[in-house]
């Protein structure tokens, strides 16, 4: 038996994150990592398109967890313990400094994933974390254990352990820490503990769509649009991309993840419509008609408006009526409001979900009622703790989910750190 104080499933980023915090607050304490694959760290590995999307540079809690379709509500106290700028300094301490871009993602200033990977398992190794690869496990039990081994020191009194059972042995600790991210069997595991899992259903995914209007133009971004599902509330706003299978980009995956279990429902078969210029009908329609006179000699096809890119803006001219040959003099009523629909609310049928393979993320995991938020605790067991996408928490992408693991380990470390 592998007796520990503190042990951790899960080598990704919240389980390395918690292990070197709780290292650092309490070094007495012996802990180890439990990690299934011959290496850890994956997710860090490839996010950002192996830059590693570290956090998000949104430093007000309340306009932080709007980013969390689930996990809003449960967030915001940790948000107010821990948070990006803490997040940052956690880094720079450390060696890594981290950049803003645009649109407010943050990476290292190196530009690769490599850094923080380097960091954490430098920081491992300094706090003298074990970190075990191929561990599997197998079971998790709670159990009643006399004459145990605690931090080298024989102690007959009885208390409650978490005995592990993985493919490479047995383990034995007072503390267990799970962050084994969307993993269907440590879920399975915790329900055996009688645990409750929200039912998983994939988050942040793109649209496949098959329609004339947007074939053969992948790469085209209109860069600020409305989207809504139709016979719903779901809505989003932001850049859209057209790819060759159909729409992706911060709108449509903003809507995936807002509305994962409702188009989960509908197996991903639903229409939407987009607003291209973020106009309404009758506005749209009497600007059309000032062009109308203005450009009265132009074909329309030619004369791309709105800032809308030319070969979109092509395509819903030819899905109007109109030839490539129009003039703007020639437009008749049904054709001034037939595309006037088009660029305010073009109707668009999805007909299946394409998901990222390696930043897979998944709205589902242990129900948030059954977690204490003060400390990641179970309510259920003492001295159980989660962190990260484990829990029925999820985010748009852009940093967010990295920054639910980061204050999730680090408040749950702060906590096994001190009992």
């Amino acid at each position: 038996m592998n007796v520990y104080d503190v042990i951790i499933v899960g080598g990704g980023a919240a389980g390395f994150f918690a292990a070197i915090n709780i290292a650092e607050q309490n070094s007495d304490l012996k802990i180890a990592i439990l990690e299934r694959g011959k290496e850890g760290l994956q997710k860090v590995k490839i996010s950002g398109g192996g830059r590693c999307n570290v956090t998000h540079a949104e430093f007000i809690p309340s306009e932080l967890v709007l980013n969390y379709p689930r996990g809003e509500k449960e967030l915001l106290g940790p948000f107010h313990q821990f948070m990006t700028g803490d997040t940052i300094e956690w880094f720079e301490k450390r060696g890594v400094d981290l950049k803003i871009e645009e649109d407010g993602r943050m990476f290292p200033v190196s530009n690769s994933s490599q850094t923080i990977i380097d960091c954490f398992l430098n920081e491992a190794e300094k706090h003298q974390v074990d970190v075990l690869y191929n561990h599997s496990v197998k079971s998790i039990h709670q159990i009643n254990t006399a004459d145990v081994m605690l931090s080298g020191v024989e102690t007959s009194q009885t208390r409650k352990m978490f005995h592990i059972e993985t493919n490479q042995g047995d383990f034995s600790s007072e503390k267990l820490l799970i962050a084994t991210g969307s993993n269907p069997k440590i879920w399975n595991l915790l329900e055996e503990l009688n645990h409750t899992i929200s039912q998983p259903v994939p988050s942040l995914f793109t649209f496949d769509i098959k329609d004339e209007r947007i074939k053969d133009i992948p790469g085209v971004v209109a860069l600020d649009v409305d989207v809504a599902v139709v016979d719903s509330d779901l809505f989003s706003e932001g850049p859209l991309l057209i790819t060759h299978v159909g729409m992706s980009a911060p709108s449509i995956l903003k809507l995936s993840a807002f509305g994962a279990i409702e188009l989960a429902k509908r197996d991903y078969k639903f229409d939407i419509e987009i607003n291209f210029i973020k106009q309404d009908f009758e506005d749209c329609i009497e600007q059309l008609k000032v062009l109308k006179q203005d450009l009265a000699k132009k074909t329309v096809y030619k004369s791309a408006q709105f800032d809308l890119p030319k070969r979109l803006w092509q395509k819903l001219v030819v899905a109007s009526e109109m030839t490539n040959e129009t003039r703007w003099a020639d437009l008749n009523k049904s054709q001034l409001e037939q595309f006037t629909a088009q660029l305010t609310k073009a109707i668009f049928k999805v007909t299946g979900k394409s998901t990222f393979k390696d930043e897979f993320v998944t709205a589902g995991g242990i129900n948030l009622k059954e977690v204490n938020f003060k400390t990641f605790e179970s309510k259920l067991y003492e001295n159980l703790y989660f962190a990260g996408e484990i829990l029925n928490i999820d985010a748009v992408t852009g940093g967010f989910n990295f920054q639910n693991a980061w204050s999730g380990a680090y408040i749950a470390a702060k906590a096994i750190s001190k009992s």
